[in-house]
């Protein structure tokens, strides 16, 4: 089993704070995740750091310069006490196949739907993906995720701490694992709470964030 995903885009760092968990997080790795933008109407922003290649973390949370949305903010970071782990996306060479694919061997995606994001330059990146909470309410089994024409997050010179591992437990893990080989991915899997995990290679050696 490979220790990184196949097609991994990004993981979610999901917190209540953005600013205390990219603290948080320079202080414990030696790197500071770098602003990605607001989402405008869903009342949250992020700071991204990079994992190597095509792949990057995303520390989401509430954007404290947007108005309250009309609905929950996404990944249920209202609901939030503190930083986690809470799912991931993977990058499928064509993501209508995949989706297709997936439903013939038994797990739906989700419905697709458009997002952007407008970055600190003023520019806005556009993007297809997955209905997540659709998918597995756990998190462990991703979303998927299209970038079309927009420059991908990780072209844009983010600051880089390698990623070393991402793992998971869920008190089923063979129903897990069954989702994610209908999309072509995996991840290590062992009994026990719904909880994903991952390490990164930092300037002051290996960091785990759960």
């Amino acid at each position: 089993m490979n220790v990184v995903p196949p097609f991994l885009d990004h993981l979610v760092l999901a917190t209540p704070d953005v600013a205390a968990t990219v603290a948080d997080f320079a202080r414990r790795t030696g790197v500071t995740p770098v602003p990605g933008g607001a989402h405008p109407g869903l009342g949250t922003r992020n700071h991204l750091v990079g994992l190597g290649g095509r792949s990057y973390l995303e520390i989401l949370g509430p954007d404290p310069g947007q108005p309250e949305p009309a609905g929950p903010r996404p990944f249920g970071v209202d609901r939030l006490a503190g930083p986690r782990t809470l799912t991931w996306a993977i990058s499928p060479p064509d993501l209508d196949t995949a989706i297709t694919t997936a439903r013939a061997r038994g797990h739906d995606p989700g419905p697709v739907r458009p997002m952007s994001r407008r970055t600190p330059d003023g520019s806005v990146l556009r993007w297809r993906l997955t209905d997540g909470g659709h998918a597995h309410s756990s998190g462990l089994v991703p979303f998927l995720i299209d970038w079309g024409d927009s420059r991908h997050p990780t072209a844009t010179g983010l600051p880089v701490t390698p990623l070393l591992a991402v793992s998971a437990t869920a008190p089923d893990p063979q129903e897990v694992r069954g989702a994610l080989a209908a999309l072509g991915t995996g991840l290590p899997l062992a009994a026990g709470p719904e909880a994903l995990s991952f390490t990164v290679d930092t300037p002051n050696g290996p960091v785990t964030f759960g």
